[in-house]
């Protein structure tokens, strides 16, 4: 029996030397704790700084295209007045630069939260309908006759011609580039006004060959298919362009003579069709024609539309003196581009490297 108590004992000491060292662990490492727990923070932060720098480089680096890209993606409006902003406070300097600069980029500010909101409601469709595309990788084009209140604000309206020469009316262009097609057609609108129609100080006969002026349209071509949606407004049927989701690259503006519009589109349609400018015509100081050609002169509706569109630039955004060449090298339909939409993927249209040359 003594040796058994003996036993217990000695198990029960060890028990309780045991629990004792154990204790003694936890009571150390519980103060060890805290100089862990602010070793491992001093760590974590160490890292997110110097991960958190390294991003920082690395945006820097890239900040320049970054910057370039979105400066470059604005309209022209907003672009120029953040340009002016930044040029003024950096060529004058002081107070003086800093209000000015400031004023201007503010202004900008402005223009970019107005576009932000006006196009707002295109990045949200109607209810009354789905959307689908129509077209195809081909150009189709938008032609404003007028304006209508749609969904609380005003878009223009017109006919949408697609590249087969399917001619969709009732159509309207909704987001994007709304507000600035119905500037520009309102532009092309009173230059109509005041050359084509017999007022008493305009000379509404073309001056080179003797033509009467022709009636002007601009027309707004979107590269690819198009997102349509169907809509019913007071019982009429319209279809929407959801310009919005449209590619800013794939949308120009042009305009030439009036009843010339769907051959303009079909002409971009056709394989073969090339753009050009009208040449300088040396000894020729017609005060309206900075660069001249014999097409001027040429006695028919071609001579007459050429002339014209070098005549609508001046007081506008348009730039005239450009044409389109057939295939046959024959045919040539004279057209002028807007100022903007003008997406680089119509850069052979906008910008044309090669001269017309024709004889007299």
């Amino acid at each position: 029996m003594q040796l058994f108590d003996d036993d217990l004992d000695s198990i029960l000491n060890k028990i309780e030397n045991n629990a004792k060292i154990n204790f003694r662990k936890i009571k150390n490492n519980i103060k060890e704790f805290p100089k862990y727990l602010d070793e491992r923070l001093r760590e974590i932060r160490d890292k997110t700084y110097y991960g958190l720098k390294k991003v920082k480089d690395r945006i820097s680096e890239y900040w320049p295209i970054i910057g370039g890209a979105a400066m470059a993606a604005l309209p022209l409006y907003m672009r120029t007045s953040f340009m002016a902003g930044l040029y003024a406070t950096r060529a004058y300097g002081g107070l003086v630069g800093r209000i000015v600069g400031y004023a201007l980029v503010g202004v900008g500010i402005a223009f970019f939260v107005l576009f932000t909101l006006s196009g707002i409601h295109g990045l949200i469709p109607p209810n009354n309908g789905h959307i689908q595309y129509i077209g195809s990788t081909g150009y189709e084009g938008f032609v404003p006759k007028g304006v209508i209140n749609y969904d609380g604000h005003i878009d223009p309206e017109g006919d949408l011609i697609l590249n087969n020469g399917t001619i969709i009316h009732n159509t309207i262009w909704d987001g994007q580039y709304s507000g600035m097609i119905v500037y520009n057609h309102n532009e092309i609108t009173q230059l109509n006004g005041v050359w084509v129609s017999n007022n008493s100080w305009a000379r509404p006969v073309d001056p080179l060959n003797g033509q009467s002026y022709l009636p002007l349209q601009d027309v707004y071509v979107i590269k690819g298919p198009i997102p349509i949606q169907q809509i019913t407004i007071n019982g009429q049927t319209y279809y929407v362009i959801q310009a919005n989701i449209i590619n800013l690259a794939n949308i120009a503006g042009f305009y030439t003579y009036q009843g010339w519009i769907p051959n303009f589109v079909a002409a971009m349609n056709t394989p073969g069709t090339t753009a050009a400018l009208l040449p300088q015509l040396s000894g020729n100081t017609t005060v309206f024609l900075p660069e001249n050609s014999p097409v001027f002169y040429w006695p028919n509706a071609t001579g007459t539309v050429a002339f014209e569109t070098k005549l609508y630039q001046y007081g506008s955004d348009f730039i005239g003196g450009y044409v389109l060449v057939l295939p046959n090298n024959e045919t040539i339909i004279p057209y002028g581009i807007t100022s903007s939409p003008s997406g680089w993927a119509f850069f052979k249209f906008t910008n044309p490297q090669q001269v017309y040359n024709a004889s007299s």
